[in-house]
């Protein structure tokens, strides 16, 4: 499946977990990630200063954090559409073990 494609051109942290971020296409989202922050890959951005680490790629266009957390560039310009149902399959992703 394939959609259209979107580079991230700019972002700001707005607030806990919450940043604008703007699109090529002039468009910008308002996303608040904590919902979705489950998972191997996504729980560690629960930590707040992991989360503001948070940096555009220049070469990806689109947002990563340091331990490799990233969101595809379509996903982040359709957050408004998505949001619930990705938050609510957030959710089943495997629990990170604390010992492991």
């Amino acid at each position: 499946m394939s959609h259209p494609l979107y580079d991230v051109i700019d972002f700001e942290v707005i607030g806990p977990f919450i940043l604008r971020v703007k699109f090529d296409d002039d468009s910008e989202q308002v996303i608040d990630f904590e919902p979705v922050l489950y998972g191997e890959m996504y729980a560690p951005l629960r930590d707040l200063k992991l989360f503001n680490q948070v940096r555009l790629d220049e070469e990806l266009r689109t947002l990563v954090w340091p331990n490799g957390a990233d969101f595809d560039p379509w996903m982040l310009h359709e957050w408004s559409g998505i949001a619930e149902t990705l938050a609510a399959y957030a959710q089943t992703w495997e629990p990170v073990l604390e010992n492991a």
